[in-house]
C-alpha cells in the first residue's frame, strides 16, 4: 500500500492508520498515525486480545465523534437514525417523549404522521408547527436539532418567534 493511496485519501486530512504498537511500517506510511500501546498480553502468544479490544475502543470514539460534529445526536441521544424494525421504532418513541416530555402514545402518534423522523417530531411537539415546517428550520441550519431548538430559543428571547397556538 503506497503511501498516498487513492483509497485512503478520498476526503479529510488525509491517510489514517491504527496501530497498537509505536513506530510500525503502517504508522510511517499514514498522515494520522494513531498508536495505542496496549502492552503485553495476559495471555502470552495472544497477539489479539489486548490490541483488538483497543483498536475496537479507538475506531467507537472516532464513530462516535463523527456523529456528534455532523450534528446526529441531541444531547447523548443519536436522533438520527433509520426508524426501519419494532426495536429502533421503540427506541425512537423513548427519545421523541424524553426531549419533549410528552406521552409515549402521543410520541408514537406524531412519528408516525411525520415518517418516524424524530428531530421533526421533536420541532412539531415542541413548537406546534407542521411537518414542513419542522424541516424546514432543521435545513436553514443543516438538519441539527440542537442548533434548531436554540436558534428558536433565541428567536422567542427577541420576541421574533414562538409555539404557533
Amino acid at each position: 500500500m503506497p503511501r498516498g493511496s487513492p483509497l485512503l485519501t478520498v476526503t479529510g486530512p488525509g491517510p489514517v492508520g491504527v496501530s497498537c504498537n509505536t513506530a510500525t511500517p503502517l504508522s510511517a506510511r499514514v498522515d494520522r498515525p494513531i498508536e495505542v500501546s496496549v502492552g503485553a498480553e495476559v495471555v502470552a502468544g495472544s497477539t489479539r486480545l489486548r490490541a483488538g479490544t483497543a483498536q475496537k475502543l479507538v475506531l467507537n470514539m472516532i464513530s462516535t465523534i463523527t456523529m456528534v460534529r455532523l450534528g446526529k445526536t441531541y444531547g447523548n441521544l443519536m436522533v438520527e437514525m433509520q426508524t426501519s424494525n419494532n426495536k429502533l421504532i421503540a427506541r425512537a418513541v423513548r427519545m421523541v417523549s424524553k426531549i419533549t416530555g410528552v406521552a409515549p402514545d402521543v410520541a408514537e402518534a406524531a412519528l408516525e404522521q411525520a415518517g418516524r423522523d424524530v428531530k421533526t417530531v421533536v420541532l412539531i411537539l415542541q413548537r406546534g408547527i407542521d411537518a414542513t415546517e419542522a424541516r424546514k428550520q432543521l435545513e436553514a441550519v443543516g438538519v441539527r436539532l440542537t442548533e434548531t431548538l436554540d436558534a428558536g430559543a433565541a428567536a422567542r428571547r427577541n420576541g421574533r418567534g414562538g409555539r404557533r397556538q
